[in-house]
């Protein structure tokens, strides 16, 4: 490993599935990277991701010097974890990597586990975060993240609440710890249009307990008790999709609601007028960031990284889990929304880019990079 401090580094991203604001920031970056003359390469799930994560890798390939490379990854426990950390030592040692960077818990391991003598970052993303310490799942890999302490060099947050409940549930970092917040690119920064056949209201995500979507669904009854209708589009997938499904009729909801595949984030913004994210919670959700930049006015609850992102408007959010104070916050009026979010859009700008994320974890590897040569 050469001593120049500037030199191009050879970085390899290892990530889990290929969906969502994991797989986003992933891309972003790596391409951010490549930019700057680094060379990157991709480790990622082959079983996940369907024809959508197929159609961005494919564009981004050509950006990465390192390649692309697809093995199967279970995301729970199993035999072939074994065989998916060795290809991954395998692959970081045929790209001679200086830095491997596990995003997510499935990520984070093979990347610390199979990262051989490269520099190992991690980015939690969620994931094990999510667990409770009571539980057996959080005993278990909460129990796994603090030992993986003792493999990571440079552990980066996308939140201050993450690096928070990081150290409150595995423990203190070891080696270098940073918080780098998502970042999106100065081109998102232009206004969404709604179709005219929009909904009041639009939902984008995964269709999953922790989204929130079913305290949603409540609210909009509690609407319609008060007589007051409000539609809603709700565009993604996911385990609690037939669930959720089955509310809204439970719900007399039926002729209010609609559900939509996933699709491009601003193609989905046009088919509402006000965003809303009803999240139980959250790390930095990309969404926000991307809805703010294209002024949709946004309803979203008060959980996770989001109130970093509101900052001095962070009083607006919404009481996660509670029905009732999200039917009161759709009741806003819509002038009221709309001049918040541009309010907070040119925060966003400022302080959100996808140049300043490089940025912060470009410094944090050569951070890394520097403590290790000083031993």
């Amino acid at each position: 490993m050469s001593a120049d401090p500037d030199r191009p580094l050879r970085i390899l991203h290892v990530l889990r599935a290929p969906v969502g604001g994991l797989f986003r920031h992933v891309m972003d970056l790596a391409s951010a990277q490549a930019a700057r003359g680094h060379k990157v390469g991709l480790l990622a799930d082959s079983i996940t991701g369907g024809g959508r994560a197929d159609e961005a890798l494919a564009r981004i390939a050509p950006e990465l010097a390192l390649g692309i490379d697809r093995i199967p990854m279970d995301r729970l426990p199993s035999r072939r974890d074994l065989r998916g950390i060795s290809l991954a030592a395998r692959r970081a040692k045929m790209v001679r990597a200086d830095i491997v960077h596990g995003h997510g818990a499935k990520g984070g391991l093979f990347a610390r586990l199979g990262g051989g003598k490269a520099l190992k970052a991690y980015t939690p993303h969620g994931g094990s975060l999510n667990y409770s310490k009571w539980t057996p799942g959080g005993f278990l890999y909460l129990g796994c993240e603090s030992l993986l302490r003792f493999r990571t060099d440079v552990s980066l947050f996308e939140s201050e609440y993450a690096s928070s409940v990081y150290q409150t549930k595995v423990g203190k970092p070891r080696g270098i710890a940073r918080v780098v917040h998502n970042g999106i690119s100065a081109g998102e920064f232009e206004p969404a249009l709604p179709v005219p056949e929009a909904s009041n209201l639009v939902f984008v995500g995964e269709l999953a307990r922790r989204k929130g979507v079913d305290i949603l669904l409540q609210a909009l009854a509690e609407l319609n008790r008060q007589g007051r209708t409000v539609t809603l589009t709700a565009v993604g997938s996911g385990p609690e999709e037939d669930e959720l499904r089955a509310l809204a009729n439970e719900l007399g909801l039926a002729n209010q609601v609609r559900f939509l595949p996933p699709m491009n984030a601003r193609q989905a913004f046009s088919l509402g007028r006000v965003l809303v994210v009803p999240s139980r919670a959250e790390s930095l959700p990309y969404i926000v960031l991307e809805g703010v930049a294209a002024s949709m006015p946004i309803i979203a609850c008060n959980v996770g990284g989001i109130p970093e992102i509101f900052g001095a408007y962070a009083d607006a959010l919404v009481p996660a889990g509670d029905p009732d104070a999200l039917a009161g916050a759709i009741g806003t009026d819509l002038g009221t929304l709309t001049a918040r979010t541009l309010r907070v859009r040119a925060r966003v700008r400022s302080s959100f880019s996808t140049e300043a994320m490089c940025d912060g974890i470009m410094s944090a590897y050569r951070e890394g990079l520097a403590a290790r040569r000083s031993r």
